[in-house]
């Protein structure tokens, strides 16, 4: 039963992230507050600063499905007068806004949202881990400057939600938060938009001018560091070599556009790729359903919704055996996995399911069957609901005082 400190009202919650821009901790957010919202134990608004780019933006279909507030001091970079403008607006909009609940997505938001959150009172703070900010990539003051940020934030948070079960140990082996206070809650997306999709792929492939007959493989990812592209383009002259018909299907735009073709012509196999740019999110399942493959050779991703959506369309996937990915490419199951940097194990894979129709079709229904009901948006919302109430449950006394002030 839901837990409504007054009778005739739903729960107020507030969902903040720092920018809506084409990408899965945006698509996971935004599923959330709108099918959250949908329930009447609940009444939800959401706030997003204005951070543009190549990647496309959400924005609009925010605006459009939302009760969406835009901060736009809170972008994506670091800049103290505008990060202080954005704290103490989100501050005064959730002291106005007298919210029982506070939920943060990404880094920038959920520093400033769960501080604003806490100085205002807010009886319960939850904040979703896509992925961890400290990543090995990254300068060591980096990486322990935002280590000492999450461990100051962890105090003022009452519970985490995870996209994938790697997260949650990496979090606990950094010394943030106790387990009691962690739940792995999978990205939901528009599950049936995959599973009963139905293209012509040939029509994909003359759009793009890739040959009928050729095998494709594909990656969908902004073409940007730590992404895994110049890791592709290091595996691709041996599968070139073994399938010299095959095409790499580039979906995405970002920096290293050039540096990558300039790489492709330097191996002589520029003709072997295809960079589509950036593609309408609604056209994603029509291309997926032109690849044969589909690689994920990222380098840091908490669980990429690429690979769940994938195989909800029979695609098999080959993927760094990295965070979140061995929770859904289950090795000769559903896919391969690799060792990150392994570029000629990740070739290997690659040619090898090429080369074996039957045995693409057979990981492919394997896929379709391992991701349904997991992935469901349905059930990330119920999920993410039902941790609210415990939460409600557990704090009882303290939203019953806050809502008496």
């Amino acid at each position: 039963m839901a837990f409504e400190s007054e009778k005739t009202r739903p729960t107020r919650v507030l969902h903040i992230i720092t920018r809506m821009i084409v990408g899965g901790a945006q698509e996971n957010t935004l599923l959330s507050v709108v099918g959250l919202d949908a329930m009447p134990e609940y009444e939800v608004d959401f706030i997003s600063g204005i951070d543009k780019g190549k990647e496309g933006e959400l924005l609009t279909q925010a605006r459009e499905t939302t009760n969406l507030i835009i901060v736009p001091e809170m972008g994506r970079s670091i800049n103290p007068f505008s990060d202080v403008v954005a704290f103490w607006k989100l501050y005064k909009l959730i002291k106005k806004g007298r919210y029982h609940i506070v939920h943060t997505h990404s880094s920038k938001a959920g520093v400033l949202g769960r501080l604003a959150a806490w100085l205002a009172g807010t009886p319960i703070i939850v904040h979703t881990l896509h992925s961890l900010v400290f990543h090995d990539y990254q300068p060591w003051i980096v990486n322990r400057t935002w280590r000492l940020v999450k461990k100051i934030c962890a105090p003022v948070t009452d519970f985490y939600i995870s996209v994938s079960e790697i997260i949650v140990k990496k979090a606990l082996a950094a010394g943030i938060a106790e387990p009691e206070r962690y739940r792995t809650i999978y990205s939901g997306m528009e599950l049936d938009w995959f599973l009963n999709a139905k293209f012509d792929a040939d029509k994909v492939k003359e759009e793009f001018g890739i040959p009928l007959e050729a095998p494709v493989v594909g990656k969908i990812a902004r073409l940007f560091p730590l992404k895994g592209h110049d890791e592709l383009m290091d595996a691709a002259p041996e599968i070139v070599k073994r399938v010299p018909s095959v095409r790499f299907f580039l979906i995405g735009d970002g920096v290293l556009l050039e540096h990558l073709q300039e790489r492709a012509r330097g191996y002589g196999i520029l003709d072997n790729f295809v960079f589509a740019g950036l593609i309408p999110r609604e056209r994603i399942p029509e291309m997926i359903s032109a690849m044969d493959v589909v690689v994920h050779t990222s380098l840091r991703e908490g669980l990429a919704r690429v690979l769940p959506q994938s195989l909800a369309m029979g695609k098999p996937c080959v993927s760094f055996d990295i965070d979140g990915a061995p929770e859904v490419v289950i090795d000769d199951y559903t896919g391969y996995l690799v060792k990150a940097f392994d570029n000629v194990g990740l070739a290997d894979r690659i040619a090898h399911l090429l080369e074996d129709e039957d045995l693409r079709r057979k990981l492919g229904e394997n896929g379709r069957k391992h991701v349904d009901p997991n992935f469901r948006t349905e059930k990330m919302v119920a999920d993410i609901a039902e941790v609210y109430q415990m939460l409600l449950a557990k704090k009882a006394s303290q939203v019953a005082a806050f809502d008496a002030k």
